[in-house]
């Protein structure tokens, strides 16, 4: 008996918005939003080339959610993300900490950071999960398909939307609007931050603003995705878009049809497999990864098959000195 289960066109594509086109919308627009939300988050990170750093992040923020809830004695949204942006402050401390005091390399730094506090989240968990009602696979694995039956948002007569898609759409336009403001310092800062420091923009500051805005993206995603999956929708938005283009901007915008192709594919990958939603987009999201990198006219491996255009690509310099202008 084969374990792939038979697929049927009408039961994979067209029962899940015929059937029930509440549930199905729910989850889809919560997979788009988390997908957006991190990846614009993580088109950063690759710049400064500190995806690792998202990882690390990602997985120590349980025992800053950990504590906040048996110091609250409250699953409210105030403590969880008050406890994720103080780990993930605190995770950025002692990766630098450890790399710039000892002879420790970053990697090595942020293995060990992250792997030590991830540890400390899972005993915390296990210990005390009776007093905090915290699940360790909702955590570590995360439930997408139950968005729709959380509790709806009511604004006076209207009825929003579940409570947790309403928040994650709160945190990804928070996300929108700050990349908008403070493009030119987030740009010139992960470009160059000696550059950024002569032209009078902290780099400092705006390097611990990001880490504060990652762990509360990630925080906002725990419910649908878990620790584990999220760190992909991190990176893998900006890779894929990387691969077709070479300015920032297009990047950017490709992020959003990234979201919204892997949220609609992967939803279907795991009605037609009965699989873990958030797992299906991943694996919608590598094989669009795949396929970008396949049919890249710059990093692809065909690109010397075919000439490419006679003008050069405008490369991130180019962004630079625009957003400088």
């Amino acid at each position: 008996m084969s374990p792939v289960p038979p697929f049927d066109l009408h039961n994979v594509f067209v029962a899940p918005w015929a059937d029930d086109f509440g549930g199905t919308v729910w989850v889809v627009i919560m997979g788009f939003l988390v997908t957006l939300a991190c990846g614009l988050v993580g088109n950063y990170l690759i710049l400064r080339r500190m995806a690792l750093v998202g990882d690390a992040i990602s997985h120590s923020v349980l025992p800053g959610i950990a504590i906040a809830f048996l110091l609250s004695n409250s699953r409210g949204t105030t403590a969880m993300f008050a406890g994720a942006l103080a780990a993930g402050v605190l995770t950025t401390l002692i990766i630098e900490l450890i790399h710039k005091k000892s002879r420790v390399k970053q990697d090595a730094a942020i293995g060990i950071a992250f792997t030590s506090l991830f540890a400390i989240g899972v005993i915390l968990i296990s210990v005390f999960a009776s007093r905090v009602d915290l699940d360790q696979e909702c955590v570590l694995y995360g439930e997408i398909g139950f968005v729709s039956f959380q509790r709806p948002i009511q604004l006076g007569a209207w009825t929003l939307g579940p409570e947790p898609v309403i928040r994650m759409a709160g945190v990804t336009l928070m996300v929108i609007l700050l990349i908008a403001v403070f493009y030119k310092e987030l740009l010139v800062s992960s470009f160059d931050p000696g550059l950024a420091f002569s032209l009078g923009i902290n780099a400092t500051v705006m390097h611990y603003s990001l880490m504060c805005v990652l762990s509360t993206v990630v925080v906002s995603a725990f419910e649908s995705v878990g620790a584990i999956l999220v760190i992909a929708m991190l990176i893998l938005p900006g890779a894929t878009g990387s691969m077709l283009f070479q300015r920032l901007p297009g990047i950017l915008v490709f992020t959003a049809l990234y979201a919204a192709l892997t949220s609609v594919a992967g939803f279907h990958l795991a009605t037609w497999l009965n699989c873990s939603i958030a797992g299906a987009m991943v694996v919608a999201g590598a094989g669009l990864f795949t396929l970008a990198w396949l049919v890249s006219p710059h990093q692809g491996p065909f690109r010397r098959a075919r000439p490419l255009p006679d003008a050069n690509p405008r490369s991130l310099r180019e962004d630079l000195v625009k957003a400088l202008q």
